[in-house]
């Protein structure tokens, strides 16, 4: 049997049906939409997302963003509800229900339920006149809609209608919660973006009081050496300090290599390590991105950066082991 021709008209007809029907819900978003906002960002407890089928799998995809994005939220699926796992919802959730048809016999089943327990209701519907949307206390209708299947019966234009709604609704209250970058990559530590997002002292490893060393400018090479040994873990790299505690120089590893090979070791010993340092060195501050830290590092081609406090006191250093695997704001 020969293989069917592959009918892309038709595909460009799915993504053009669900395209435009996503653009139409622009015109809609109003005063029920604000309320469900509003609902969600005052809710004191956990946003509770259902749904079955399709339309379950759309509301797991919408707990996760909300989740991501500051408002904690978890999915529950009604036939499991149904059978003790209703016990997770109380006074001060609010649950978001999804159905296209409003008429799903396992979720008109929890309404009472949920509302029993003490949490409020907002119905995701395509119709908005349905047991679903008369049961919740607020309901955000999308209409009847086409669905872009051959046949007219595959959940296609109608859950990517949730979809959008549920991502334009997690986007407004993560707005109003004033959520920012650096929220964001603390609820993303593992992926790229997070990554990116990393502060400065998130990332670095030597911390002054745990494996980090400050050592006095005004001590002998010896005396710094011997000083910067005490600490059990330590960077390739000494932080001087002058008096004030501020960071006056950095003397790494191997400029004590280059040291010891062009003259006398037990003259070298005895000079001021205020001599031999790098005065005024590469430095980041508390706050500023690590992979800002990492751009200064390949640029200068240096393995450790000193990050200091706003009077210019080192807390830390951040070392390129530190950084493997986040992109740089150069090349990011």
């Amino acid at each position: 049997m020969d293989a069917p021709d592959v009918d892309l008209e038709l595909a460009r007809k799915a993504l053009s049906a669900e395209g435009e029907a996503i653009l139409a819900l622009a015109d809609q978003i109003g005063r029920p939409f604000a309320a469900a906002a509003r609902m969600v960002f005052d809710c004191e407890g956990t946003v509770i997302l259902t749904g079955i089928g399709k339309a379950g799998l759309i509301a797991r995809k919408i707990s996760a963003t909300l989740a991501s994005t500051g408002t904690q939220s978890l999915f529950l699926h009604p036939v499991e509800a149904l059978h003790g796992d209703i016990g997770r919802a109380r006074r001060g959730d609010v649950c978001i229900a999804l159905s296209h048809s409003g008429s799903t016999e396992e979720l008109i089943r929890l309404l009472d339920h949920l509302k029993g327990r003490g949490a409020k209701l907002i119905a995701l519907t395509g119709s908005a006149d349905s047991p679903l949307g008369r049961g919740a206390d607020l309901t955000i209708g999308y209409g009847q809609v086409e669905e872009a299947c051959p046949l007219g019966l595959a959940p296609t234009v109608s859950t990517s209608c949730m979809l959008a709604l549920g991502d334009a609704l997690a986007v407004t209250v993560m707005e109003m919660r004033q959520f920012r970058p650096e929220d964001f990559a603390a609820y993303h530590p593992a992926g790229d973006l997070g990554r990116k997002l990393l502060k400065v002292e998130e990332a670095m490893t030597f911390r002054r009081g745990e494996q980090l060393a400050l050592v006095a400018d005004s001590l002998t090479l010896g005396e710094a050496l011997k000083q910067a040994e005490a600490v059990e873990r330590r960077t390739g790299a000494m932080l001087l300090v002058d008096e004030e505690g501020r960071l006056s120089g950095i003397l790494t590893d191997a400029d004590v290599r280059r040291l010891l090979v062009a003259g006398e070791a037990g003259e070298l010993l005895a000079r001021p390590v205020g001599e031999l340092m790098t005065r005024k060195p590469k430095r980041i501050h508390l706050g500023e991105l690590a992979s800002e830290a990492l751009s200064i590092l390949n640029q200068y081609r240096i393995d450790e950066l000193p990050v200091v406090d706003a009077d210019g006191r080192p807390v830390g250093v951040i070392d390129v082991q530190d950084l493997l695997g986040i992109k740089t704001v150069v090349n990011g």
